[in-house]
């Protein structure tokens, strides 16, 4: 049997449709579950989704699969779909590694990144400052994240960069609560901000103890905001 062109270009129609819905749909879901719609620990309505996005359950379940392997979601059998729920401890172990990750990327920045990128880190800065200013986390999280992405892709090392991403999954709502902590905002930019001067100076020592200590005292925060006297207790773990 001899297939035409037409009948053979609808499956593979249907088939980007799919893919391109599932990564709309897992974006979606992903903002829900990172701007506080949906507690650590929660279970996610798989119909309660198709609804709110006029679709069918399947792309719902593969996009949550999708977000399941990139660790914010975490799927039990015979149970569903559950945003995923990380100890204090595990919080604390991811933070650690983050840390020494993100020095790493900035020592190696320090000397990769070229002027325009370090202008570019500016206007991320100046915008981080104004919705600082505001006090808005919706607004200033974002910038937050490219702020620190521009750093990493700076460094120009693939593996760096994927392997930090695996990591701040699991950290998205500890992260996103420890900046709204006394003044967290202002004094994150005001780390983000030293971090570029050591970028600026071209020094890869100091650029790495800025960025390493920037994610050690962010850690501080998350731990005061989780537990005050546990961050006591613990202080002489952050930097």
């Amino acid at each position: 049997m001899r297939f035409t062109t037409s009948a053979m270009k609808t499956p593979d129609l249907d088939i980007l449709r799919f893919q391109s819905m599932t990564s709309v749909l897992k974006h979606e879901i992903e903002q829900l579950v990172l701007s506080g719609h949906f507690a650590s620990g929660e279970r996610l309505n798989e119909n309660a989704l198709a609804t709110r996005f006029q679709v069918s359950r399947g792309p719902i379940r593969e996009a949550c699969r999708a977000l399941a392997e990139s660790g914010l979601l975490e799927l039990i059998p015979n149970r569903g779909v559950f945003v995923r729920s990380v100890s204090e401890e595990e919080a604390l172990d991811v933070y650690d590694v983050r840390a020494a990750l993100f020095g790493l990327a900035a020592r190696l920045s320090a000397a990769r990144m070229s002027e325009a990128d370090l202008a570019k880190l500016d206007e991320l800065l100046d915008t981080m400052d104004r919705f600082a200013e505001q006090g808005s986390l919706d607004e200033y999280y974002p910038v937050n994240l490219k702020f620190h992405q521009a750093i990493l892709q700076g460094s120009g090392n693939k593996r760096l960069v994927d392997d930090y991403a695996a990591l701040i999954k699991e950290l998205h709502l500890f992260r996103a609560r420890g900046l709204l902590h006394g003044g967290g905002l202002e004094r994150s930019n005001l780390e983000h901000r030293q971090i570029v001067d050591a970028l600026k100076a071209r020094d890869p020592e100091a650029a790495f103890r800025a960025a390493f200590d920037h994610v050690q005292r962010g850690k501080d925060r998350m731990l005061h905001v989780e537990d005050p006297g546990r961050a006591k207790e613990l202080a002489g773990k952050t930097a």
